[in-house]
């Protein structure tokens, strides 16, 4: 009874751990005219499941095949009929991304805006 109640609360302590994407994060990228453009990402996650948009001086996308598993987040979004997947780790306020777009990659650092 005893390991059954550790293994239950270690199972919890872990679920609370996990890492918390909900809400507004905001970064920069490199503009076609060598000027960063400011990328804000609305995140919402349910069960592991990510959603949300992204907003750049272009408008606003939706956030596809989003996931975040523990610290890692995974999401989809599209531009000019080109695909670009996110890929990174959640570390508190921050989330560092690899992005692949075409041909392209790119770092990008997200941190948590302000409520």
């Amino acid at each position: 009874m005893k390991l059954k109640l550790a293994l239950m609360t270690l199972l919890f302590a872990a679920i609370a751990l996990a890492a918390d994407a909900t809400g507004k994060w905001t970064g920069s990228v490199p503009g076609q005219d060598g000027q960063d453009m400011t990328v804000t990402f609305n995140f919402k996650v349910d069960a592991g499941k990510l959603t949300g948009t992204v907003t750049t001086p272009m408008g606003d996308s939706p956030i596809v095949d989003g996931s975040v598993d523990g610290e890692n987040i995974t999401f989809s979004t599209e531009f000019n009929d080109t695909k670009i997947v996110h890929k990174g780790k959640i570390a508190g306020d921050s989330i560092d991304l690899d992005v692949t777009m075409g041909d392209n990659n790119f770092k990008m650092a997200l941190k948590r805006a302000a409520s």
